[in-house]
């Protein structure tokens, strides 16, 4: 009698909380799941995001060559007046030697 008068006090006691922590597990594994999943959708949206990132890379890549070859083109052009400049100051020069000089 004692030995039935325990068992069911322990039922009484244990199965409920078994009962809560199977529960309580099961709920566990659905939010698991459901975090998995939005992990999963986050790291898709990432990996769309980077390919993104580098044909925007790719872009600026080529704008900044280009803008590297309009740098040069005006450089040269730069150069090209003060060539330019010099040259016409040596002509001057050349001319005013030659009066001086008598032809």
């Amino acid at each position: 009698m004692f030995k039935t008068v325990m068992t069911n006090t322990l039922k009484e006691l244990i199965i409920p909380e078994l009962d809560k922590i199977k529960a309580d597990l099961s709920e566990t594994k659905a939010v698991l799941g459901l975090t998995n999943k939005r992990i999963d959708d986050l790291s898709l949206h990432v990996a769309e995001l980077s390919r993104r990132i580098d044909v925007n890379n790719q872009r600026i890549d080529e704008t900044n060559n280009r803008l590297n070859r309009l740098y040069e083109v005006i450089v040269r052009r730069e150069e090209h007046t003060t060539l330019e400049k010099k040259v016409f100051e040596l002509e001057r020069e050349f001319h005013e030697m030659k009066v001086k000089m008598g032809e």
